[in-house]
Parts: C-alpha cells; structure tokens; sequence
C-alpha cells in the first residue's frame, strides 16, 4: 500500500499500550472519541487498524455486539453477540508483528449491539506497532445502497468497501438506510445537513473534518427522497449545497455525483454538477450508472443490490476513480 497517512489522535493515552487514543490505532470513519476510554463509530462501515506484537490479540468490548476482525490481511470473521474481553487469536499466531482491523456489524443501519471500541489486549511484553495504511480516502455518502442494507456483510460488502479495496484505498461510509438528501417535513432525514455530524443523530458532535481528509468524494443520493415527495428544485437546491460543502471541507478531493440506480432526480443531479462546474469547480463530475446493474438479477427486491450487484457497481466504479 501506498504511503502513510496523519490521523489525528486525542491525546489520551500513551502510544503502544492498545487503549483507544494509543497513537498507533488508525481510525477511518467518523468516530466519537470525547470518552478517552471508549470509541464509538458512526455512519456505516467505520472500522480501526492496529500493528501488534506478540502471538495473540483480543478486543476489550463493553457489552454484547457484533463485529468483524481481520487478522494480517485475512478474511473477516464474524463475531455474534460477543462481550467482556474477545480473543481474536485462539490459535496463536508466530511470534512477530502483525496487523489487525475491526470493524462493527450493521443491521439496517445500525449497529447490531454495543458498537463501543475499548482498545486490544496483547501478550505481556507485546506492544502495538503503527500500521501501513493507505495515502489515498475515499468517501461514500449515500443511503442504504451505500451502507449495503441486505448484502451479507453490510457495509464490508457494499459497493463502497469493495471498490476502495479494489483500488487499495482506504475508505469511510457516510451512510445509512432511509435518509434523503433533502430533509422533509415527514421525517426524512437529509444528508445535506446531517453530512456534517459525526453521526446520523443530531445529539452527535459537529464533525471535525481536519481528522482527515478524502481524496475523492462519491455520492449516491436520491433513492429515498422520490417517495417523500421532493421536489425538483428543493432536490437541485439541496445538491448543490451538499456539493459546495464538501468542497469547502475538501479542497482538493474529486467529487463524483452518481446517478441512482432507479433513474430519479438524473436531470437535476447533472444540472447540480454543471451549477459547481460553470461556479468554477472542474473536479466535481456525474457519474452515468446507466446498465451496471439489472434489477431482476442483482438486486434482492428491486432496490438493494446483493453482493454480486455491489461487485458489479463497485468493477464500474474502480475503472472511473482509477
């Protein structure tokens, strides 16, 4: 992988001891760290990298959650309903340094338990070790066709995930099912103003966008707000908003505008687009989805795409940010 990348880290731990501000834990996604002591991740597919040393790993969890680990590269074990202290290694692994990612299992947009990271446990002596991340972030904002509501591991499958790991980049997934871009009178929440909170819940902080910064921004917006009656002009008003605040957060990111899978709002997407390029804005660019995807055959009811749908959508869409 490419280059290193700066996070900035609470100062609240020393670094190598594995509690969650030790310096060497890389966080990508937005995370509410005002408790020293615990990390809680928003938005869909926020996920944690660690280097260690020593031959076991085990998570420190507060209450009963789901998760997924990856140890040194390897595929994600599922975890159910686990609590107290997880050994991710009940095989231990050779002696030497190794990396570990975790990430909190979804259910329809929410975390499936206590979503609550509270740092690694490593053998006496070990110590944690600052991992190879990626240069490059991507950033998926969309509903829940980005967050992969009923794929087989949410956001790990969604197209999202897998286009970044395709491309070796690292990721964050601003999403979560049933949000609008445009907020509504019945409800609909819309992400042109909850984009800029750490969570979906307005009782979450202001996000501070100096945590990180993406290197392309995608979204994928529109699926919900057509059955809460958004109108075209308060969808183009509400695009065009989102747009010029991404870019006030990411002067130089690549913003790519996607055209939703149902076809709706593709008029006032473009002229959304067109609006940022004519104010001087070349890097923010529609992205014609037309034929990634057939319905019938890789979605599960018309809407969501399975896991072959998202691999499908996330080949397409590897070739354009490639």
């Amino acid at each position: 992988m490419a280059g290193m990348i700066t996070v900035v880290q609470p100062a609240a731990a020393a670094t190598g001891d594995g509690s969650p501000g030790d310096a060497n834990i890389k966080y990508f996604g937005r995370w509410d760290t005002r408790s020293s002591s615990a990390y809680v991740p928003g938005w869909a597919g926020a996920y944690a990298v660690v280097g260690f040393t020593g031959t076991t790993v085990k998570l420190r969890q507060r209450n009963s959650v789901d998760l997924y680990a990856s140890v040194d590269g390897g595929a994600f074990v599922s975890y159910k309903g686990v609590s107290g202290t997880v050994n991710l290694t009940p095989t231990r692994l050779p002696a030497g340094t190794h990396t570990l990612r975790v990430a909190y299992r979804q259910v329809a947009g929410s975390y499936h338990g206590d979503g609550v990271f509270q740092g690694v446990v490593l053998d006496a002596g070990a110590h944690t070790v600052a991992p190879t991340v990626p240069s490059r972030i991507i950033e998926f904002i969309g509903d829940s066709i980005t967050a992969g509501y009923r794929s087989s591991k949410e956001a790990l499958t969604a197209y999202g995930w897998v286009t970044a790991e395709k491309l070796g980049a690292a990721h964050t997934q601003i999403a979560r099912p049933s949000v609008c871009l445009y907020p509504t009178a019945d409800g609909c929440v819309g992400m042109r103003d909850r984009y800029l909170k750490t969570g979906l819940d307005t009782s979450t902080p202001d996000w501070d966008f100096s945590r990180y910064r993406a290197s392309d921004v995608v979204i994928n917006l529109g699926t919900n707000d057509r059955g809460h009656n958004v109108s075209s002009s308060q969808f183009q008003s509400a695009y065009i908003t989102l747009l010029e605040r991404i870019r006030a957060k990411y002067p130089d990111a690549t913003i790519y505008a996607m055209e939703t899978f149902k076809k709706w709002y593709v008029a006032e997407t473009k002229a959304a687009v067109a609006a940022r390029n004519k104010a001087g804005d070349s890097k923010v660019r529609f992205v014609d989805t037309e034929g990634w995807i057939n319905p019938t055959t890789d979605t599960a009811d018309g809407t969501h795409p399975t896991d072959g749908g998202h691999q499908k959508i996330a080949a397409r869409l590897a070739s354009i940010l490639r």
